[in-house]
Order: C-alpha cells, then sequence, then structure tokens
C-alpha cells in the first residue's frame, strides 16, 4: 500500500483520497446478511386459530349453530338441511340481522375440504363472522 504519488521529481505529497474498499466489504457484508435474514423475518403466517379455555364463552344471542356430523351431514340451528339450501338461508337469516355470526361446530372426522366448502358458502352469502366451536375439556 503505497501513500506517495509517482512523480519523477519524487516530491512526497500526502495522499488525498480515502480508501473506500474496506467501506464496500463491510457494505456487502452486510447486504449478503440482509439478503439471507429477510425472508426468514416475514415467513410467518397470520391464522386466527380458535382457543379452547376451561370456561365457555358466553355467547351473543344473534348466531347461527352450524352442525356438521362426520357423515356430512349439515345441521342448521338443530334442523336437518342440505348443502343446496345453506346459501338461501344464510341470506334470509342476514336480511334480519346482518351482524349475525355463524358458529361452526364441525366433528372431527369431517374432511377439510368439506367445512371449507361450507365457509365458502357463508362467505358468498355475505357472513363474515365465522367462528369454529372448541370443546374445552382436555
Amino acid at each position: 500500500m503505497a501513500f506517495g504519488s509517482m512523480d519523477r521529481n519524487g516530491s512526497q505529497a500526502p495522499m488525498a483520497e480515502i480508501n473506500v474498499v474496506p467501506l464496500v466489504d463491510v457494505m456487502l457484508v452486510l447486504l449478503v446478511i440482509f439478503i439471507i435474514t429477510a425472508p426468514l423475518l416475514t415467513h410467518s403466517v397470520k391464522v386466527d386459530l380458535p382457543k379452547a379455555s376451561s370456561s365457555p364463552n358466553i355467547t351473543k344471542p344473534e348466531h347461527v349453530e352450524l352442525g356438521i356430523k362426520g357423515d356430512k351431514s349439515l345441521f342448521l340451528n338443530g334442523e336437518p338441511i342440505a348443502l343446496v339450501q345453506l346459501a338461501t338461508r344464510f341470506s334470509e337469516i342476514l336480511i334480519q340481522d346482518p351482524t349475525t355470526e355463524l358458529h361452526i361446530r364441525a366433528d372431527g372426522q369431517v374432511p377439510y375440504d368439506h367445512v371449507a366448502q361450507v365457509m365458502s358458502i357463508a362467505s358468498k352469502a355475505g357472513l363474515i363472522r365465522i367462528g369454529f366451536v372448541t370443546d374445552p375439556s382436555k
């Protein structure tokens, strides 16, 4: 690393330039670190999971309960209903009260695609507040 100049007359003048090579090296290392760690920080998925507790939740009277048994049979507020009738019933319920919540009680043996299909019908009908009912026992 030379600090002098390459003049012919041999005069030694101080160098007035800043050496930026170490600065560039540090910046490149920091860039690589941020490139590696940034995807790890944003990899989380926000999911609103149902919470089970030992005390029962007190629900408001403006909710509808939909039960799904293991054989995919549906019950709206305890009455049997077909899958094709859900959209019209949900629409009728929303006309009466637009803040109605849907509480889904699905059997553990029901395939998820069937529950997702019911949720899709409910959201298309306009029910935006959908929750799952869990068993608080251990």
